[in-house]
């Protein structure tokens, strides 16, 4: 291995690899390698302007080290006999030893230290360097345990694609044991920590990609490649794979709690915007408000009935065909007045938007003839076929960014709507075939996890300069420093049962550690079959009392029965497509619309404080429903809890999450609790029985 010191960024090569370390922020390195060049200027998710660092560099020649290797190195001869160099930025330190592969450090601090970290590093009477990760390899030449040498396993594999400029590119960390994993974004699975999960690194409806995960060893880690692919954090090692990339580019940070974490990532990757106070009430929604009468029709009743809705929506196919980007004037004569008219109720308007183009528009021909559209590499153009035959846009291109902004500005924000509902933005493909596809930036492969944060910037960048500055869109995916670019993003179509429920739960708090603090849900489910189930009521109202507990009280679904006639015979246009069941607080019985209502004043009531977590989010990034752990990182069992969450740092909420449950166990830290309901103080540091019936989610006010 050769290193030099490139102006304080480590460099060191070997074997026409490239690979260069660098301070990037406080207590922070970034790491890149690059094959055969040298590493490119592609930020990615690292869009901010670090905090100055100095880092400082030792490089080792070749039989220095036995003499002056530091002490808490352990003095392994395999880690610098032919040569090594340490990189240290504040509490963070990399060793790369003769033939590349990297040990991290952490400085922990007296604090910190247990009898089982003792004697790992040196100990100066205030802290000591701590491994905290280290590379997998398990070669003659790369292997510091000198164990299973001869299985030529390298901690960083460049395998080049045919025919290409690209590699398939495979690094793998030590496991550790004991260690938690959270963050990565939304997995639809019931597990709050990821450790021995497999998760794809691409996106779906429902699934989203944000590959920061927090570590309950005190690290977090970026893997800053928007390509597709798959992590591993398995028992015996973990493993990223980027299946087509030109280069390896991950940033790597230390702290002592969640929250600083946190706040070191979102100061690098991007704040979330101040939420505006106008839009922290509720957003009504359905599938689907059929006509402009219609719409105006449910937004007098909410008035006539003394509740303020902020947003009503209106969903798909209210245009004449995807890709028109326009209202169908048969159902909507005059959106402008609509428009007007709910302003002068207090009452924002979202619309939404698809990224698909009909072969039918007016749009696909010119789109397509200028290159706009999604390529693919094989087979028919078509890239999704849900009610037509469509190509979705690809946002990578500037052109397309101008040409679907000057449609919906003149066709949308001209009228006054205002706020766009970016849905399928993942995009939704007919086939996940990712090597099928290919946009103005490159094969999809190499970044296709970018998608939905390109999309949401045809609507960011231009709103935010020409409006007032308060851009709040609604998509239904994002990746790392989404949050910067005035995403709300739910969770995806997500069936109507408890089971889903408990996944959301999850999927919020991993969000949240992923630097999303903007997430919501379709209440009570996407996919209903019959509204009128009981059993589906009862999961109506137990999603209900969760969401006035999250960031965005959002009231959507796909309500069945079917047995609604469609408008009109065609086959396009705003008539045709079928309708769900009302969706309205008033929709589910007189006893379940007096638990919403109460449920809708005590969100109100909470205004000042949820403005205050909206702060809290802008300022350095904590989510506003938080993991147990995020606020009492020292309590042990928090880190073990994934059915109960804070809302904030005053508001502990247990949710029902099974049918039929009327009684729920809490645990409580340490210190005094208020139950809401009852006004009961109970002493923390153990775990409570409360009732819950089902006008009551049990919530602990901390005293």
């Amino acid at each position: 291995m050769i290193f030099s010191n490139d102006h304080g960024a480590l460099i060191a090569r070997r074997q026409g690899e490239t690979l260069r370390i660098e301070a990037w922020g406080k207590d922070s390195l970034r790491v890149r390698a690059a094959m055969f060049s040298e590493v490119d200027g592609n930020d990615w998710a690292l869009t901010e302007t670090p905090e100055a660092a100095e880092a400082q560099i030792e490089i080792f020649a070749p039989g220095e080290w036995v003499e002056k290797a530091p002490e808490w190195t352990g003095g392994d001869p395999a880690l610098g006999e032919k040569g090594c160099a340490i990189i240290t930025n504040g509490r963070v330190c990399a060793l790369v030893n003769w033939v590349g592969v990297i040990s991290y450090y952490k400085w922990a601090p007296d604090t910190q230290i247990t009898d089982a970290d003792r004697g790992e590093g040196e100990n100066n009477g205030s802290g000591c360097w701590k491994l905290i990760l280290r590379e997998y390899s398990r070669n003659y030449d790369g292997t510091i345990s000198r164990e299973s040498r001869c299985l030529k396993i390298n901690s960083r594999e460049w395998k080049g694609t045919i025919g290409g400029d690209t590699y398939r590119l495979n690094v793998k960390f030590e496991s550790n044991d004991g260690e938690k994993l959270f963050g990565m974004g939304q997995y639809q699975q019931p597990w709050l920590d990821h450790k021995g999960s497999v998760l794809e690194l691409e996106q779906r409806n429902s699934q989203i990609t944000v590959p920061f995960a927090v570590s309950s060893l005190g690290y977090g880690f970026l893997w800053n490649n928007p390509a597709v692919g798959r992590v591993t954090f398995g028992k015996n090692y973990t493993e990223w794979i980027a299946r087509a990339t030109k280069q390896m580019d991950y940033w790597i940070t230390v702290a002592d709690t969640p929250k600083e974490l946190l706040a070191s990532y979102t100061s690098v990757t991007g704040h979330a915007p101040m939420f505006p106070e106008d839009r922290m009430g509720l957003w009504q929604c359905k599938l689907r408000y059929r006509t402009q009468a219609e719409v105006l029709e449910i937004a007098h009743r909410y008035q006539e009935e003394g509740i303020l809705i902020d947003l009503i929506v209106i969903d798909f196919f209210h245009w004449t065909v995807q890709g028109d980007w326009k209202f169908d004037k048969t159902y909507w004569p005059d959106p402008k007045a609509m428009v007007d008219e709910l302003h002068s109720m207090g009452i924002k308007v979202i619309v939404s938007i698809w990224p698909s183009v009909d072969r039918r528009s007016k749009n696909f021909e010119p789109m397509y003839e200028r290159g706009l559209l999604i390529k693919t590499d094989r087979g028919e153009i078509q890239t999704y076929d849900y009610q037509g035959d469509c190509v979705q846009i690809d946002p990578f291109n500037p052109e397309t960014c101008e040409y679907v902004w000057e449609v919906c500005k003149r066709n949308y924000y001209d009228l006054g709507i205002d706020a766009f509902w970016l849905d399928n933005s993942e995009p939704d493909l007919g086939v996940y075939d990712f090597d099928n596809y290919r946009y103005a930036a490159g094969a999809a492969l190499t970044c296709s996890n970018l998608y939905p944060q390109m999309y949401s910037r045809i609507f960011y960048d231009k709103m935010s300069r020409i409006g007032d500055g308060t851009v709040v869109n609604l998509l239904r995916c994002g990746w790392a420093g989404s949050q910067k670019y005035g995403n709300v993003i739910w969770s995806g179509d997500v069936p109507s049962t408890f089971e889903a429920f408990r996944d959301q739960l999850q999927a919020g708090l991993n969000m949240g550690l992923a630097g999303i603090p903007w997430w919501t849900t379709d209440i009570g489910g996407f996919m209903t079959d019959d509204v009128n189930d009981p059993d589906f009521r009862q999961l109506l109202i137990r999603w209900y009392q969760f969401a006035v507990y999250s960031a965005v009280l959002r009231m959507h679904g796909d309500r069945g029965p079917y047995d609604i006639p469609a408008l009109d015979d065609r086959d396009w246009g705003g008539g045709y497509l079928h309708t769900g069941q009302p969706n309205e607080l008033w929709s589910y019985g007189e006893g379940n619309y007096r638990i919403m209502r109460d449920y809708y004043d005590l969100r109100i009531s909470m205004h000042d404080y949820i403005r205050d977590l909206y702060r809290e989010a802008h300022e350095n990034g904590s989510p506003l429903i938080r993991a147990m752990f995020y606020e009492f990182p020292g309590d042990a069992k928090c880190w073990e809890l994934s059915d109960q969450y804070m809302f904030g740092g005053k508001y502990l909420a247990a949710p029902i999450l099974h049918l039929n449950e009327f009684q729920r166990s809490v645990y409580l830290p340490r210190g005094e609790w208020k139950l809401t309901s009852t006004g009961e103080i109970f002493s923390g540091g153990k775990t409570v029985t409360v009732d819950a019936p089902i006008e009551y989610m049990p919530v602990f006010e901390k005293m």
